[in-house]
């Protein structure tokens, strides 16, 4: 469904491994950089939107010493609190909606490049003999076409290195794995630091959620192929920055932060 997103993404993918590719080495394969290069293109891609979420987090959480007030003088009046929470919005030119639509819009772009890493021979390389034979290694990772913890034994089944893999532990510790569940973490995280004062109930499925995410990221980053995983990290590491320096930028009037 997404193809004609995927197949331009994946060209560029393309066209980066063939600029890198005289980089290419046991340490860091030309596959890998391109892989590292095309996620930062495309967060770069998307930073209007993303900066535009992210100042309208800052924004919230500047009223939320407002909002909490409105919610101890009328929390038991559950219609008053609305109104009053909406002049409060309308007063500081602020749209409830302005950090999901950005959200809304980027989501295909992230879910296309996923794709495009889940199934790099279909959209990036269009060869199956190719790929099977360019290097794809990354610092500990032999092969990022496969599960981090996929075990090579050096057997050859249709010119492919096959071996066994190991449920959550594999041939070592999945560090990439783990970087993965912790960078997600930290992400949302720092996300939840943005959201307006919750109620109890809110905050205890809010806290359930950033919990559960970054476990979920991580076994699923167990099983997909360790370039999905790399995406990931490389993805998350560029968030965390970016909401980082404008979450503590020094404070600039609503009318800046439109």
């Amino acid at each position: 469904m997404l193809d004609f997103i995927c197949y331009p993404m994946g060209a560029l993918v393309r066209l980066l491994y063939n600029a890198v590719s005289v980089l290419d080495s046991k340490v860091f394969s030309a596959y890998s950089i391109s892989i590292i290069l095309s996620t930062i293109i495309f967060k770069f891609i998307v930073m209007p939107l993303t900066l535009k979420q992210t100042r309208s987090m800052k924004k919230m959480q500047e009223m939320g010493p407002q909002i909490k007030e409105l919610q101890e003088k009328y929390g038991k009046d559950p219609q008053t609190m609305q109104r009053k929470q909406m002049e409060l919005y309308k007063e500081a030119n602020y749209n409830p909606a302005s950090g999901c639509l950005p959200l809304l819009i980027q989501m295909p772009i992230l879910i296309s490049f996923f794709y495009v890493l889940q199934q790099p021979v279909k959209f990036i390389f269009q060869d199956q003999a190719f790929y099977d034979s360019i290097n794809k290694s990354f610092l500990w990772i032999k092969d990022l076409g496969f599960a981090e913890n996929f075990i090579f034994d050096g057997n050859l089944i249709n010119g492919l290195s096959m071996g066994m893999s190991l449920p959550f532990v594999g041939a070592a510790f999945p560090i990439l794995a783990a970087i993965t569940g912790i960078s997600t973490y930290l992400t949302s995280k720092m996300s939840m630091s943005g959201q307006p004062v919750m109620n109890e109930q809110q905050m205890a499925s809010q806290k359930t959620m950033t919990v559960m995410m970054p476990i979920m990221i991580f076994v699923m980053s167990l099983n997909f192929p360790s370039g999905l995983g790399l995406y990931w990290v490389i993805s998350n590491v560029f968030q965390l920055v970016q909401q980082y320096v404008i979450m503590h930028s020094s404070k600039k009037s609503a009318e800046e932060l439109k």
